[in-house]
């Protein structure tokens, strides 16, 4: 009997890449799963493609492959198969390339012998029931794919999609499943996960309440969401016991100009509302925000830095804008020189690291903790509120929840020792 083939799995960019690579990994059927590019017969590499930076970190990947493994099949998946696939295939850089669509054929895929170029369609949702993380203490969720947000500097909506729905009840078994497992946190990925349920004639807070009352659902977070996604039915749900005292909104900018610019749907006034009314429920705050996009001149960041210290923020997600092939940004200008925006970048995330300290010193009692796997004594894990912290213990406490009071904090992070 011919041993099974070794297929190793590198997974770039986003948590919705990742909950797409568990969906493969859980499709293998005669394939043995690698944890070692160097001897395995065939790479699969879930790309990401939301910058030019990404495609070219995937590109150097492939080609340190083509040295490092020469005899492997590299198979492109993920959204750079819809941006960079054809090039690829027909340079020869890759065996074969996959679009979303075809994730849940993978065994069958991976058994050609002759080069594949299986794109797909962008109207596939998967109706995969992952039951298993393999090596994760927290499960990731994806309830939707695609977006129909036109925002200027984005292509993902190019290479993911118009924005779609997976059906509530594959949800629900997934958590229940998951939840039986023993699972405790769920976190809800998509492209655009506030979008969940237009298509449904549902909503992301009536999926919530319901996966609330699934037996061991513990704890839930939500990836991203925009502004206008926050209704007064997802509000009601703020002092629920199970949902994360953090959110992520997206923001990506507090200049009203650079806002218009990227043709975004949000303005700072509304924000300001929105983040205050929020943090007075005892939440801390993260959102996205990109720097040195075409068009920020000084005037415009000198402005949108004295909003930021206004805002109640605790999280940020700072991007230096990065031009990005066959978006409508591409073609602006000015352009912002680089370093010009890596210094904005740095003062920007310095404010932020400073309100992130001052929350953490507030917050120091009744800690809900779930930590991941350990290494010589030392786990880390995230509390409610999404702040790390080290602890240090002789006893195994991989993947366990503990109550945490009295924490040490420092400038760099939380740290308890029992």
């Amino acid at each position: 009997m011919t041993k099974p083939k070794k297929v190793y799995f590198k997974t770039f960019g986003c948590r919705t890449n990742q909950f797409d690579t568990q969906v493969m990994m859980s499709k293998l059927r005669e394939f043995e799963l690698s944890n070692d590019e160097h001897s395995s017969d065939i790479i699969v590499v879930n790309s990401c493609t939301v910058t030019n930076g990404a495609d070219s970190s995937v590109r150097n990947y492939i080609s340190s492959m083509k040295r490092k493994n020469p005899d492997a099949k590299v198979i492109l998946a993920g959204c750079g198969s819809h941006s960079k696939g054809e090039s690829l295939f027909a340079d020869k850089k890759v065996f074969g390339v996959m679009g979303h669509s075809e994730k849940e054929n993978i065994n069958e895929i991976l058994k050609v012998e002759t080069p594949f170029y299986e794109i797909g369609d962008l109207k596939h949702i998967d109706s995969t029931i992952v039951d298993e993380f393999i090596g994760k203490s927290r499960a990731f969720i994806k309830i939707q794919e695609g977006c129909d947000f036109k925002c200027s500097y984005c292509i993902i909506p190019a290479v993911r999609g118009d924005a779609r729905s997976h059906k509530e009840e594959t949800i629900l078994e997934q958590v229940t499943k998951l939840a039986a497992n023993g699972f405790g946190e769920f976190i809800l990925t998509g492209t655009n996960v506030g979008s969940y349920g237009q298509d449904h004639n549902t909503s992301m807070a009536k999926l919530l309440k319901k996966m609330s009352t699934i037996r061991g659902v513990r704890r839930i977070r939500i990836g991203s969401l925009e502004p206008i996604q926050i209704d007064d039915e997802f509000m009601e749900l703020l002092d629920e016991p199970w949902m994360a005292k953090h959110l992520h909104i997206a923001l990506q900018h507090t200049s009203d100009k650079m806002l218009k610019l990227m043709n975004r749907r949000n303005s700072y006034k509304t924000d300001f509302e929105l983040f205050n009314k929020i943090a007075e429920r005892g939440y801390a705050l993260g959102t996205d925000f990109i720097v040195g996009h075409p068009g920020e001149d000084e005037k415009e960041w000198k402005e949108a830095i004295e909003r930021v210290k206004t805002l109640p923020l605790t999280h940020v997600h700072a991007f230096s804008y990065s031009k990005r092939d066959n978006t409508v940004s591409a073609t602006m200008k000015p352009e912002i020189r680089g370093n010009i925006a890596k210094e904005r970048h740095r003062e920007l995330t310095e404010i932020i690291k400073a309100k992130n300290f001052s929350f953490r010193q507030e917050h120091t009692e009744n800690l809900e903790v779930l930590l991941e796997n350990g290494k010589d004594d030392v786990y880390h894990g995230f509390d409610q509120y999404f702040n790390r912290v080290e602890i240090k213990s002789e006893e195994d406490l991989s993947s366990n929840w503990i109550l945490l009071n009295n924490m040490e904090v420092n400038s760099d992070g939380n740290k308890a020792k029992l």
